[in-house]
């Protein structure tokens, strides 16, 4: 993997793919899709996170006696439903889902749960019914679903906003993705005949060898710095106002560059943190409230800017965490917990059963809802892509998505 530190360093800025294709048509510049087509953020709250201290079924009685240390005063919770209340530091989280922004899937998860954060979040990235280690599995779901979509021609496919690897979700064979994490990694002068060579060559070559697969990508690298440049010289909007979290200045930059008019169809942010092994209570409200006020600003400002009925984001963890409290003040790796999606074309409300403390599997909750059907109703229903064809199966779409 050619890290984009390594990348900058030597000046070449281009991301590419894990699996390279023997070769790659002249086709793959032609026009991509349109400057208004649907956007998907994905969202990953990286260690685990808690669903049983973020949604949390205070109307339980089991819920007191498996977290007598870590029980939340039912009087300080956000209430959202019958039993059910929002961790009281998520009051950005309440508005949107009460504003109509905001879904909360309950109970998701998948079979024979691993609670290994590599091997779940290999299985939330890859998603396919069975792994088996082949070429198919080697791309991510996202990866697959944009091999299977029109390029985005002269910009990034799909963009990661963050430092470290490219997620595995984003693993492709032909499709393009960059990734930074400001603006100025990528705000570099752009040597306008290198660019145009670049361009003319994957235009006009009728090889069909790694060639021109590089010049698409160093074109569409070269497109995306100017795009984020023009958009970090602009400034964010005076009505934009961001949190100073991380998370916040991340999701910013996501807003200033599909306002700069870019085509990608995908981007992926991560929250680390929520490995809550001990002491958790301070941790898991900073975590909580970074991400529901990151959230509501970024889709404030995209509404602000008239553009929120074409982005929807997606929040999910590779697992959530034990019912019972561990010694250390924190909780352990569990299975199945909440997913979030919000922006204007979801049908706002929590989905799914609550999974109840006090019929456990192996001393853990049972899900109900596996994270495909969510990644499904995604893919058919906002990207218009085929699902069955990228999970490699058939996911009965959920009720999360408003209408077209």
């Amino acid at each position: 993997m050619i890290t984009r530190r390594a990348l900058l360093r030597s000046s070449a800025l281009l991301s590419l793919s894990p699996v390279v294709p023997s070769f790659l048509s002249r086709t793959a510049c032609a026009a991509g899709p349109e400057r208004d087509s649907r956007v998907l953020v994905v969202l990953q709250l990286d260690g685990g996170n808690d669903g049983i201290n973020t949604l949390v079924p205070f109307g339980d009685e089991a819920y007191g006696k498996l977290r007598r240390k870590l029980r939340l005063p039912t009087e300080r919770l956000l209430r959202v439903g019958d039993g059910l209340g929002l961790h009281p530091s998520m009051r950005g989280a309440a508005d949107l889902l009460e504003g109509g922004r905001l879904a909360i899937v309950q109970g998701v998860g998948y079979p024979n749960p691993n609670r290994s954060h590599f091997e779940s979040m290999a299985i939330w990235q890859d998603a396919r019914r069975n792994r088996s280690g082949t070429e198919a599995e080697a791309r991510g779901w996202l990866g697959r679903a944009l091999d299977a979509a029109a390029p985005a021609g002269n910009g990034p496919d799909a963009v990661f906003v963050g430092d470290g690897s490219l997620p595995h979700a984003l693993f492709s064979r032909r499709a393009v993705s960059t990734s930074f994490a400001k603006a100025s990694d990528l705000a570099l002068a752009l040597p306008t005949p290198l660019l145009e060579a670049s361009a003319a060559k994957a235009a006009a070559s009728d090889s069909s060898d790694l060639a021109a697969f590089v010049n698409r990508t160093v074109t569409n690298a070269y497109a995306t710095a100017t795009e984020l440049e023009a958009a970090a010289s602009r400034g964010g909007d005076a009505s934009a106002r961001y949190p100073a979290s991380e998370l916040a200045k991340r999701l910013g930059m996501v807003a200033r560059s599909i306002k700069a008019g870019s085509q990608a169809r995908i981007y992926y942010v991560i929250q680390p943190g929520y490995d809550t092994h001990a002491i958790q209570l301070p941790t898991h409200a900073r975590l909580l409230r970074e991400f529901s006020e990151a959230i509501r600003a970024f889709l404030d400002d995209l509404a602000a800017a008239r553009l929120a009925e074409r982005v929807i984001l997606l929040a999910f963890s590779e697992f959530g965490r034990r019912p019972d409290e561990n010694g250390s003040l924190g909780t352990d790796h569990g299975t199945a917990g909440p997913v979030f999606l919000a922006g204007s074309g979801v049908q706002a409300g929590l989905v799914g059963k609550t999974p109840p403390l006090d019929d456990l599997r192996d001393g853990d909750l049972a899900w109900s809802t596996d994270f495909r059907r969510i990644y499904a109703t995604l893919l058919d229903r906002w990207l218009e892509l085929p699902a069955d064809e990228i999970l490699g199966g058939h996911f009965e779409a959920l009720p999360v998505l408003n209408k077209a």
